[in-house]
């Protein structure tokens, strides 16, 4: 298989192994939710996509690195071989697939960060809520599920966890409920498995 094949594969299934957290980050330039969602089913093979990702590419800097076919006289039988076979467009395709295999990593940067919010609000009004969130497993899902929390009216304050799987959100009780906050994680592709009513 040639290099730009090899390449071109490795492009694919490297973006294809971020999508769930790079169309999340697209949805919120395009100011669509339903887009966020949309690929979600892609996380559980992310580590497959990787996977194939590194063999490809690996495959294809063997085959850049081996030693060359020579003539007669001993010359590389193809010494200037075209951009797309050479071995800086084969390092550009690999810093691109490792920005997009790295991708959830930094996720969290494109969305805003959101601080505590005072409001005047009765203090019988204020609850906390404890979901229980299945799916999430990078930091960039966390920012996800925090962004689309703070779109609701009353959120005073939330902190989700990828690691702990939950998110922990303060909220006026007369501007929106558990089943608004329920509604928005799940929008995300994320799964709220139960909640549980907290102490302030």
């Amino acid at each position: 298989m040639s290099t730009g094949r090899l390449a071109s594969t490795g492009i694919v299934s490297s973006v294809a192994a971020s999508l769930c957290c790079i169309t999340p980050v697209l949805a919120l330039i395009a100011g669509s939710r339903s887009v966020a969602s949309s690929f979600s089913w892609i996380e559980p093979a992310r580590p497959y996509l990787i996977g194939v990702t590194i063999a490809v590419l690996g495959f294809a800097w063997y085959q850049k690195l081996k030693p060359q076919a020579t003539d007669d006289c001993g010359c590389a039988v193809n010494e200037n071989p075209k951009f797309f076979q050479s071995k800086k467009f084969l390092f550009l395709v690999t810093l691109f697939a490792a920005l997009m295999i790295s991708f959830p990593s930094y996720a969290k940067f494109f969305f805003p960060k959101y601080e505590q919010t005072v409001v005047e609000t009765e203090k019988t009004n204020i609850q906390i809520v404890e979901l229980s969130i299945k799916g999430m497993n990078y930091e960039g899902c966390e920012a996800e599920v925090n962004h689309e929390i703070h779109k609701l009216p009353g959120i005073l304050e939330s902190v989700v966890s990828y690691k702990n799987k939950n998110a922990i959100v303060k909220f006026d009780a007369s501007k929106t409920t558990i089943k608004d906050i329920t509604g928005a994680v799940n929008a995300t592709g994320y799964k709220v498995i139960s909640h549980t009513l907290k102490n302030e």
